[in-house]
């Protein structure tokens, strides 16, 4: 046991914690003023939601030993660690060997929980909560779980490949991203009836983007999970990429509507902290500050089209988190260099094959989320119905379904 390795990762499961409230207000802001308090409410409640199902199966799902699910090794992990079950306060010889086993497993919830609470802002102002709630428990353990075990688990099939994935570029950005991109094709388009659809709150976006952005210092340097040389050099990344993404984002921007928007620095700068994650513990400043750069723009556009091809991802998360996600991952495979990390190379030092590897798993991440994600809608939408009724759509989700209203007249 290293009482430092202890101290840094119990701060940085409470920076992974922040990022919740952070999303809560970053998407709170964007929506329309009658819908911030049901917006919030997905992600505050849904970190009471998964930290629930975490202990009672998540966490054994996707980091118990191998479950060997119809004979084929490294899909999901067996039911071991149910109910926290031998997760004790020893270090453990696999995952956490200088902190407690039970502080690994809680860094791990707070990725677990805000994963599904991104998938939020494509259904934002027009899902039943009931829907919500049963699709996030569904989404946590049939999806999150079983990707986090191929990718992290040490007897996952992607860990066993070589498939890089630092802190969340494929288990949490892509497969939440291309998730939201199902739900919002699914659930249909806002009803708007002569309203507009601007952000109703720019300072909460912003606050809530500096949130996430002081938060994804625990969710990179931490998932270094010791407090070392490796964490300061994700930390450093991780804060280069995202200055390198809002300086690109708010650019394109400018070039776009010759504005210089407030927004779109928010927008930004999440975009390049969701494209170092998967990078953050394998590449240089000199290659975080080229992700950031392309991130910025290349997430940017994606807005863009999201717009062009009328699918209503109410707050972009395909176009940040799955775009970017994707994005990052593959630029790990070629930007990975030894001089951060002796044993893990990619195209630059001379690895071509790494890119490979990244493809086969943005692939297979895709692949499972998608469809995944599709019967998970289909099965809440049989059972409960997805969208609340035109009337309370119009009224507002606040004050037709939580009875409150944010703000009072």
């Amino acid at each position: 046991m290293n009482s430092g390795d202890t101290a840094w990762m119990l701060m940085a499961t409470a920076l992974v914690m922040i990022m919740l409230p952070g999303l809560a207000l970053f998407y709170g802001g964007l929506v329309r003023r009658k819908n911030v308090l049901s917006t919030i409410m997905h992600s505050f409640f849904g970190l009471a939601i998964v930290s629930v199902v975490w202990v009672l199966v998540g966490f054994s799902l996707a980091f118990g030993p191998d479950a060997n699910l119809l004979g084929i090794p490294g899909l999901v992990g067996n039911l071991s660690f149910v109910g926290f079950f031998n997760v004790g306060l020893e270090p453990s010889t696999v995952y956490a060997t200088t902190i407690p086993f039970v502080l690994f497993a809680a860094f791990q919830l707070m990725f677990a929980a805000i994963t599904p609470a991104l998938i939020t802002g494509a259904f934002a102002e027009r899902k039943r909560f009931a829907s919500f709630v049963l699709f996030t428990i569904l989404w946590s353990i049939l999806v999150y779980s079983p990707i986090a075990h191929w990718v992290w688990a040490s007897d996952g099939w992607l860990f066993k490949l070589g498939a890089l994935d630092f802190a969340g570029g494929t288990v949490v950005h892509a497969s939440s991203g291309l998730s939201a991109l199902i739900v919002a094709l699914l659930i249909g388009r806002r009803v708007v009836n002569g309203e507009g659809l601007e952000p109703h709150d720019i300072p909460m976006t912003v606050l809530g983007a500096g949130l996430l952005w002081f938060g994804w210092f625990g969710f990179n340097a931490g998932s270094a999970v010791a407090a070392n040389g490796l964490a300061a050099s994700a930390f450093i990344v991780t804060n280069t990429a995202a200055a390198a993404a809002t300086l690109t984002w708010v650019g394109a921007s400018y070039l776009h509507k010759r504005k210089v928007s407030v927004v779109g620095a928010a927008c930004g700068a999440v975009a390049g902290l969701v494209a170092i994650t998967p990078a953050s513990g394998f590449v240089t400043p000199g290659g975080a500050i080229l992700i950031g750069l392309v991130a910025g723009g290349l997430c940017y556009s994606a807005t863009l089209l999201r717009e062009r091809i009328k699918v209503d991802d109410a707050l972009d998360v395909f176009a940040v988190h799955g775009v970017g996600g994707v994005f990052g991952a593959l630029a790990t495979g070629v930007l990975a260099t030894s001089a951060v990390q002796a044993n893990f190379k990619g195209l630059i030092d001379g690895n071509a094959g790494q890119v490979l590897t990244q493809l086969v798993a943005v692939a297979a991440t895709i692949a499972y989320a998608v469809v995944a994600t599709f019967v998970i809608v289909k099965v809440v939408d049989f059972v409960l119905g997805l969208r609340i009724s035109a009337k309370e759509e119009e009224l507002g989700i606040d004050l037709a379904i939580h009875g409150e209203v944010a703000y009072q007249a």
